[in-house]
């Protein structure tokens, strides 16, 4: 069965990562200094990682109580490592070594896992957010500072993601100060896409420098664009066509920065396609996609309606890992809680596609088609992943997990629509007052 083959390439999975953490050209590779790791203490270079993947939001030393409760196997917790002690082990880590892990296990997942395509393209989506940073001087310093016009100036930082919205999957992330533009920081996440990939972009990322770096790739995009952008658009949009294509040209300002980029400057061939919603609105969208048998028109209102995958991987992100809940009030300790948390994540979601393949096969003859509650997903990972990593063999373990996962399904009703709410209360994470795990 598909579920049982998906499982045991999660199993070597979770081997393959757990070789790496223990093995020294890892440690070697991700300390800050030389002599870092080498005296045998309780909080060895594996052991901090496996604490700062477990999806820690509460009180540090709570969590930390409770980790080595669940490592040891204990009935109770009892205080073996304090905070200090994790305060200090941490200073020796460099946060590459989370993105390193999500690379291989990128790299893993794609040969062995991940099937889903949409006409035999990578499905990604890019788009960036913020993220409040702890209010200290060194990480207002090095993120920068939103003014607001009430109340007292917050550190913020920059984040952006590329995301494979048909498998759910994190491809790359960053996290910068925020001066730093989106653009830009799409420019980032290039070096992990290729051939057969197709890019979905929001309104904001439109720019020919950036198409033109997506198509050196190798790889297409298709964006929504705002009337105004370029003179193309705004011609197109006076004709009432539904879609047009057109050789799109740099001007002076494209000219410039492609040249200072080492980018194509040759005009880009695109297609012009207007969309109506259903609530009666018309959006345009820009695409590289120009061959209009092989992609008719019909078929991008539901591709780019696709691009909402990103939104959710956000919300997920911001409300269920609660990123803004920092277990560290320095940088590095920014950039950990970021990379390891986006890791925590990718290995949530490869480890619930063995049971997304039963939901598939075995939920046929139900009235809705079902998926896994990712809160639910999410909460069951917390202290298992630990267990995952100690243990041999995994397989026993991941069944269970697989079993869990399975009793925490939910109906997607489709054809719901729900009015986006542009004001929400927004819940800060007091560091003062950490919940209690």
């Amino acid at each position: 069965m598909a579920w049982k083959v998906l499982l045991k390439s999660c199993t070597r999975l979770i081997g393959i990562l757990r070789e790496k953490i223990l093995s020294d050209e890892f440690v070697s590779k991700h300390r800050s200094k030389d002599k870092d790791f080498k005296r045998n203490r309780k909080l060895p270079f594996h052991t901090l990682l496996l604490f700062l993947i477990n999806l820690v939001k509460g009180s540090l030393q709570d969590e930390l109580d409770n980790f080595f409760k669940v490592l040891n196997q204990a009935d109770t917790a009892v205080r073996e490592v304090t905070k200090s002690a994790l305060c200090n082990a941490r200073k020796k880590l460099k946060y590459g070594a989370f993105q390193e892990l999500t690379r291989d296990m990128e790299t893993y997942v794609y040969r062995h896992i991940f099937k889903r395509k949409w006409k035999g393209f990578r499905l990604l989506a890019v788009d960036g957010s913020t993220l409040q940073v702890p209010r200290t001087a060194e990480v207002a310093e090095h993120f920068g500072v939103w003014h607001p016009a009430d109340g007292q100036p917050c550190p913020v930082a920059r984040i952006s993601m590329m995301t494979d919205v048909l498998n759910d999957f994190i491809v790359d992330a960053a996290i910068k100060p925020k001066s730093i533009g989106e653009r830009l920081l799409a420019m980032e996440h290039m070096p992990y896409m290729g051939t057969n990939d197709l890019v979905l972009f929001d309104r904001g990322y439109p720019a020919f420098w950036l198409f033109s770096k997506v198509r050196s790739r190798g790889a297409h995009f298709c964006a929504r664009i705002n009337k105004g952008v370029w003179h193309v658009v705004d011609d197109f949009i006076a004709t009432g066509l539904e879609e047009y294509i057109v050789s799109l040209k740099p001007g002076a300002q494209a000219l410039k920065q492609c040249r200072e980029m080492g980018l194509p400057i040759e005009p880009i061939e695109v297609r012009l396609l207007r969309i109506v919603l259903d609530t009666g609105e018309t959006e345009v969208l820009i695409t590289s996609l120009v061959d209009c048998q092989e992609y008719p028109h019909g078929v991008f209102k539901e591709l780019y309606g696709l691009r909402w995958g990103i939104e959710e991987t956000y919300k997920t992100a911001k409300n269920r890992l609660q990123f803004e809940n920092w277990s560290g009030k320095s940088v590095d300790s920014v950039y950990q809680d970021f990379y390891a948390k986006v890791f925590a994540l990718n290995l949530t979601i490869t480890l619930t596609h063995p049971a997304d393949e039963e939901i598939k096969t075995g939920y046929q003859e139900r009235k809705h088609p079902y998926q896994i509650n990712m809160t639910q997903a999410l909460s069951k990972m917390k202290d298992t992943v630990v267990l995952l990593f100690k243990v041999e063999n995994p397989f026993s373990l991941l069944t269970q997990l697989m079993d869990v996962f399975l009793k925490a399904i939910e109906p997607i009703r489709k054809g719901r629509r729900y009015p986006r709410k542009k004001r929400m209360g927004y819940r800060r994470f007091a560091t003062c007052y950490k919940q209690v795990s």
